[in-house]
């Protein structure tokens, strides 16, 4: 099934008419409050009042123009200032090909740059989200770039990556703030874990790593995942390290697990949502569905009347 949903979030065929069928349409609301950036902030609006941190992520990936790419970081730029109408400033998430990454390099660079000062200005964080393995590496180059000048600013990584325990290891000089997410991009075998179980075993290893080196320095230790019995295993060997629980967050997305968020975070670990907007959800919205057998039950519920 997770195959399917894959191919399925890649078929362009799909893609131009799935968005437009109305079951499809409602099942998607779970995932986020609307398309605009004015339901974003009406959704993270109570949650910041509760003492959640809200992170803000508009969908889109692999823009074809430069122009496109300018309307991206302007939009971006417009929510950074926005967000003091919000307890506490929204973190804001971005794929690079959203600013131009596969058109031209200096001019990503250029835009993530102006993002970062902007969002160190006003006391929050810019964070590059990783897209498919063709991306990983230039977006570690883009961070390594961008974690010279700045300091809050945190990169995705992917734990069912083979390559991400080296990837790591390279970046904890640098104090980073990495959010470790499991993957939901097809990748083949020969460079990524398939089954479950391979999955978090490396998630779990990752993520006791990145908290060791939080517990000592400025490092950003985040487990971004649903996956409550993986966090717990996970703060249970944080614990017995002589991790505060203080220094190990857990970031999940809008609408899912919501009581076990407000729990882990009554219980002293940061909690953050993740709330994403925008037309182009189509392929996000499938690899959601590819990652838990839970969601694909939900989508098809939204079949009944």
């Amino acid at each position: 099934m997770r195959t399917l949903l894959l191919w399925m979030a890649r078929n362009s065929w799909l893609k131009s008419r799935l968005p437009k069928m109305r079951f499809v349409r409602r099942a998607v609301r779970r995932f986020m409050p609307g398309e605009d950036v004015d339901a974003a902030f009406a959704a993270a609006a109570p949650l910041a009042t509760a003492g959640q941190g809200i992170q803000f992520t508009r969908l889109g990936e692999n823009l074809t123009s430069l122009e496109e790419a300018d309307e991206v970081a302007a939009h971006y730029q417009a929510v950074l200032d926005r967000s003091a109408t919000l307890p506490r400033p929204v973190e804001i998430s971005i794929k690079p090909t959203q600013l131009g990454l596969d058109i031209d390099r200096a001019v990503c660079l250029r835009h993530l740059e102006a993002l970062a000062k902007r969002a160190e200005e006003i006391g929050t964080w810019l964070w590059l989200d990783m897209e498919g393995s063709p991306y990983v590496e230039p977006t570690i180059a883009l961070y390594e770039q961008l974690k010279a000048n700045h300091r809050t600013v945190g990169i995705a990584l992917q734990a069912y990556l083979r390559r991400t325990p080296a990837d790591l290891r390279r970046l904890l000089p640098l104090e980073p703030g990495v959010r470790l997410v499991k993957g939901a991009y097809d990748e083949p075998a020969e460079i990524a874990y398939r089954h479950k179980s391979e999955v978090d075993g490396a998630f779990q290893s990752l993520a006791l790593i990145l908290a060791e080196s939080a517990r000592d320095s400025r490092t950003r230790c985040v487990l971004g995942t649903h996956d409550s019995g993986l966090v717990e295993r996970i703060a249970t060997f944080a614990d017995a390290a002589g991790v505060p629980r203080d220094r190990l967050q857990v970031h999940m997305l809008f609408g899912i697990r919501v009581k076990e968020l407000e729990r882990l975070a009554a219980a002293g670990y940061p909690a953050y949502t993740l709330i994403a907007y925008g037309e182009h959800w189509y392929p996000w919205y499938m690899r959601r569905l590819a990652e838990r057998p839970e969601n694909v039950f939900f989508a098809l519920r939204q079949l009944l009347p």
